[in-house]
């Protein structure tokens, strides 16, 4: 086979990768790339910029390697320069593209840092609202302490309203994780994390855990819902009426390890139920 038919059959095998790639981006939703959050949106444009950057050093230096592969293959006549150690253009180029490129990054990762850190609350007319996260073996336990009510695997607030998640776990590390809406935060045995989020819309969102965690890891997803205020009053009235009170009792049975559990409603007996989870770990009985 011909040279220039190589090199077709080589750019056409390109094209149809990347319309592929492409089109499946446009028919399949990825949380990442079409988030419903602040946070999450800022994320993705911090994702989109410092791949764009990235790509400023991998495109040039693959379309290198393919040409040089070409021009110096076996049989070809390249022109051969033994004498030929140094180039000032080349050496700028190699050593100060990426240079530039890494302080640039280094700018943004310093900076996005700050304005995306976790525990930093969110600007807003309207009042935040606190929820405590437990992660339990497997499964979600979300403590709403200003409504006194709990739930198992859902997770529901009003949209356009600032979220503070306070996280610990009850049972090995785990990552707490919804990717339309924020990134993912570890909960620790012993500590509690934070993290603030928004919803800017009406929606069901997947939430799981980020870390490999034992059998059960499969199925430990939640439902993250964002409804309207009216909707989520409605909802925390109806969760107050369940017959299931959440008491150190009732929390000893949930604390055994259980796959695939489904949604559940408790109305809160403790108050102090989420501080003594953490606390347990660092006074322990001996």
């Amino acid at each position: 086979m011909k040279t220039s038919y190589k090199i077709a059959l080589a750019l056409l095998a390109t094209i149809i990768a990347f319309g592929a790639f492409f089109a499946y981006l446009t028919t399949v939703k990825m949380p990442l790339l079409d988030p419903s959050g602040l946070i999450a949106i800022k994320e993705k444009k911090l994702i989109v910029v410092a791949t764009i950057l990235m790509m400023i050093v991998v495109v040039p230096v693959f379309t290198m390697m393919i040409y040089f592969a070409i021009k110096y293959r076996e049989g070809n006549k390249a022109e051969y320069k033994p004498d030929y150690h140094h180039s000032f253009l080349a050496e700028s180029v190699w050593w100060g593209v990426p240079f530039v490129i890494t302080t640039i990054l280094a700018t943004i990762a310093w900076t996005s840092s700050h304005q995306l850190n976790p525990y930093k609350p969110l600007v807003s007319s309207k009042k935040t609202l606190t929820i405590q996260v437990v992660a339990l073996d497997w499964k979600w336990l979300f403590i709403y302490p200003e409504q006194n009510i709990a739930t198992i695997n859902l997770m529901q607030f009003p949209e356009k309203t600032p979220i503070r998640l306070e996280i610990t776990a009850d049972a090995p590390m785990n990552s707490f994780w919804i990717p339309d809406l924020s990134g993912q935060i570890y909960g620790m045995p012993g500590m509690a994390t934070q993290l603030h989020l928004i919803a800017d819309k009406k929606g069901s969102y997947r939430g799981s855990s980020a870390q490999i965690n034992g059998t059960g890891f499969a199925g430990m997803v939640f439902e993250a819902k964002a409804t309207s205020e009216d909707d989520f009053d409605l909802w925390i009235n109806k969760v107050k009426q369940s017959k299931n009170a959440l008491n150190q009792n009732t929390y000893k049975e949930l604390l055994k390890p259980s796959q695939y559990d489904p949604v559940k409603y408790f109305s809160l007996d403790d108050d102090h139920l989420f501080i003594e989870i953490v606390n347990k770990y660092n006074n322990p009985k001996v």
